[in-house]
């Protein structure tokens, strides 16, 4: 009984742990700065790729440790939490029963094209062009290279993350 309580809590300081970072995600999402000096359209879709690009930071970081099985566990919990997030977002702008499961699968097809795609960019070995152009594609939606701003403020967004002890983000 007293191992499966402790299964019980330990998933629910997972998902609180979670909740917490995910509101960590989205109020870096929601920074001013992103669509002043940045240029990121604000928009539904504009926010929609800060909050795909913000998690995808996190869980870049995540992977990092990715033997660590609560790193792991977390990674999922926090991919739980935007679907969920999506859901709520989607039918708070009127989408409906219908057609709700099209529009969470672009959404999750959306998340899995732009990680590989932020995770191409940011290895250590990569062009440091890669950035530019996977931030004008997924977030700018142009083919012209993002604006400098928007791409040293990227990398100083992953270089907070990266530094970030395994131990503090777990909580």
């Amino acid at each position: 009984m007293l191992k499966w309580l402790q299964r019980r809590n330990a998933g629910t300081d997972g998902e609180a742990r979670a909740a917490e970072l995910y509101d960590e995600i989205v109020a870096v999402a929601r920074r001013p700065d992103w669509y002043v000096e940045g240029g990121v359209p604000d928009s539904i879709d504009g926010r929609f790729d800060m909050v795909v690009l913000s998690l995808s930071l996190l869980l870049f970081r995540l992977e990092q440790d990715a033997e660590d099985a609560r790193a792991r566990a977390l990674s999922s919990l926090l991919v739980e939490r935007f679907a969920a997030d999506m859901d709520g977002s989607f039918r708070e702008i009127g989408i409906g029963d219908m057609v709700i499961g099209k529009h969470m699968g672009r959404a999750m097809q959306a998340l899995g094209g732009r990680l590989g795609s932020y995770r191409e960019a940011l290895a250590a070995d990569a062009d440091p062009a890669l950035l530019g152009a996977a931030l004008a594609r997924n977030v700018m939606r142009v083919e012209d290279a993002a604006p400098d701003w928007l791409t040293a403020r990227v990398r100083e967004e992953w270089a907070r993350c990266t530094a970030r002890p395994l131990s503090e983000i777990l909580g």
